[in-house]
């Protein structure tokens, strides 16, 4: 059985004093719960640092929102695995489509840094989806097979995550239904099957694209959504609490 995992992107919003009151908050609300979920916080990388240092033994696991797909070297202003795992980052996200879409980033780029990622024991949440042109254009089944090949390509699998997010959903309210949601994430997990076998039944598949306290519970009772990667809404800790209830 898949336990479900859910993590909230914050992008590039928090400040120091709002991140702090926001997961003093968020432990405070959790605290009176009983939750059958793992909770992620993914912050800006200044933010890491001091969060890990205030949190790294409470219920909730912190991650970067990308990372560099060379050790080291002159890439100024990046951030590598090595030093993402000196601080003791849980997870990191890689392949979001904002970071293909304003930064350029390839499907070979996303493999080198999940391997560098498991290199140094820190879990890629690997995000794979399609435009909406493509999917207008009904050329969502082969742009997500060949995303999972390429950014799968000789991976420890049952060490990552994948995040299927639909870019024509993000930031934008619109949500893909239930059915096509599924049907996605069934796909991305029979593709991992073709690849890998019967390790892709352990593997977490999230949902992310305008996820929200009124349409996760529906969500999270499809068989092959095992979580999700929540944007906006988890800036908002009544929003960001509902959702990981499912209320």
């Amino acid at each position: 059985m898949r336990k479900p995992f859910i993590i909230g992107n914050w992008k590039m919003n928090m400040g120091f004093d709002e991140a702090y009151e926001f997961i003093d908050g968020l432990i405070e609300r959790l605290s009176t719960q009983q939750l059958d979920v793992f909770v992620g916080i993914a912050c800006q990388s200044p933010l890491l640092v001091p969060m890990i240092a205030e949190f790294y033994h409470e219920e909730i696991f912190l991650g970067a929102q990308n990372c560099n797909d060379h050790l080291s070297g002159a890439y100024t202003g990046e951030v590598s695995a090595t030093i993402l795992n000196e601080i003791e980052t849980d997870f990191c996200i890689i392949g979001h489509s904002e970071r293909r879409q304003y930064y350029n980033e390839t499907n070979e780029s996303v493999n080198k840094k999940a391997k560098l990622l498991l290199d140094y024991d820190i879990k890629p949440i690997i995000c794979v989806g399609e435009t909406l042109e493509q999917f207008e254009n009904n050329h969502t089944k082969e742009v997500i097979e060949k995303q999972v090949k390429d950014c799968l390509k000789d991976l420890d699998i049952k060490k990552c995550v994948i995040a299927y997010e639909p870019i024509w959903a993000i930031g934008t309210g619109k949500t893909a239904t239930t059915a096509i949601a599924q049907d996605i994430c069934s796909l991305i997990r029979e593709n991992l099957r073709a690849m890998y076998g019967d390790k892709a039944d352990e593997v977490t598949i999230q949902y992310g694209g305008s996820v929200k306290a009124n349409n996760i519970k529906e969500l999270m009772a499809c068989p092959d959504i095992d979580g999700a990667l929540v944007g906006g809404a988890s800036l908002n800790l009544d929003e960001f609490v509902a959702i990981l209830t499912y209320e």
